[in-house]
């Protein structure tokens, strides 16, 4: 089911946000997944997603870090107007190691660095990437409302964020989009962060929808990663509970020889099928993959084979293995101070 299947646009949130309405992860091209993929190639394959109407790009400083940001400023030379760009901020690496941060200083010199790397004027949508638990998330978007007014982003977003983190946010200035990771064997969001982005307007960004590529290829994905692929260190592609998962793939598989799509396409569909407000960010560094994964847009899902498939993965049982290592959700944690408490002090 590849093709010239029109990919068309969305209204993402109700900020007034237009994007494909199936958007590009960027990651895997500079860092994560291997090595590096060759420049030239990333570049033709962003300007081909772009071709096919898939204008939606996702990145983040802290991709490389750096290195995925100056990849996007260069594929955009001469394409910056066919696009609409986001990334990240709070994910700083020192001479300390990796930390979160969300205080003003930080915010306002992250935007600064990223539009240079980047090579343009603004940025489409500004995501706080991981939450700082010592600073309000009020202190956070008041600065992110001022480069608002500034003209240097366009729309603010969340990623990994608990429903009362997005609620304080939101009351502060409106949030365009929240990121997190939904997909057939991630769905501890629908309890909480789904119903609360959908009161308050807000668009959803589902990224992972393809599990990491576990939908693509089952279990046997752990025989192509190379060494420094991170994936390798995640609790699911574990092998005592990579055995356990291998189960919901192949169930996945057979539905889809039925649909006559791939597994892959399937898995994407049903990310795609759970609303009008939702733009998954399905990445590759693979141009017959990412004509696969338009392709998904085209599978038409009944309420039945939706339930069949939502029974796959129904219960905290169906699947093993938290998303991260060390901790099932990382949104779980992110409360911050309250701002009483931080004008204390």
């Amino acid at each position: 089911m590849e093709g010239e299947f029109a990919v068309g646009k969305m209204k993402l949130g109700s900020q007034g946000l237009e994007v494909s309405k199936q958007g590009l992860g960027c990651m895997g091209m500079s860092a994560f997944y291997g090595p590096p993929k060759p420049e030239s190639d990333m570049i033709a394959l962003i300007h081909h997603a772009i071709d096919k109407g898939i204008t939606f790009l996702d990145t983040s400083d802290m991709y490389g870090p750096h290195t995925n940001e100056i990849l996007i400023g260069k594929a955009l030379v001469g394409k910056r107007h066919k696009v609409q760009l986001a990334t990240k901020f709070a994910v700083s690496f020192g001479d300390g190691g990796m930390a979160i941060r969300g205080d003003p200083e930080y915010v306002r010199a992250a935007c600064e660095a990223s539009l240079k790397r980047l090579q343009v004027d603004y940025i489409d949508l500004y995501y706080q990437h991981r939450i700082d638990t010592k600073v309000p998330i009020e202190v956070t978007i008041g600065e992110l409302k001022k480069l608002v007014e500034e003209g240097k982003i366009k729309y603010i977003g969340l990623s990994e964020a608990s429903a009362s983190t997005i609620r304080r946010a939101h009351a502060v200035h409106p949030i365009t989009a929240v990121q997190i990771e939904w997909s057939l064997w991630t769905r501890d969001v629908e309890e909480d962060i789904i119903p609360t982005c959908r009161e308050l307007g807000i668009g959803i960004v589902p990224y992972s929808p393809l599990g990491r590529g576990f939908f693509s290829s089952g279990a046997k994905i752990v025989d192509n990663l190379a060494d420094n692929d991170f994936r390798k260190s995640l609790p699911r592609f574990q092998a005592e509970n990579l055995e356990h998962n291998k189960h919901i793939f192949e169930q996945v598989n057979k539905m889809a020889v039925k649909k006559g799509c791939t597994p892959s396409q399937l898995a994407l569909a049903w990310v795609h099928h759970q609303g009008t407000d939702v733009c998954p960010i399905p990445g590759t560094t693979k141009i017959e993959n990412l004509n696969q994964n338009i392709g998904a847009l085209a599978v038409k899902l009944t309420e039945s084979e939706l339930a069949e498939l939502e029974s796959l993965a129904s219960n905290k049982d169906s699947v093993k293995g938290d998303r991260y290592a060390g901790m099932d959700s990382t949104w779980k944690y992110t409360d911050t101070p309250s701002l009483s408490s931080w004008k204390k002090d």
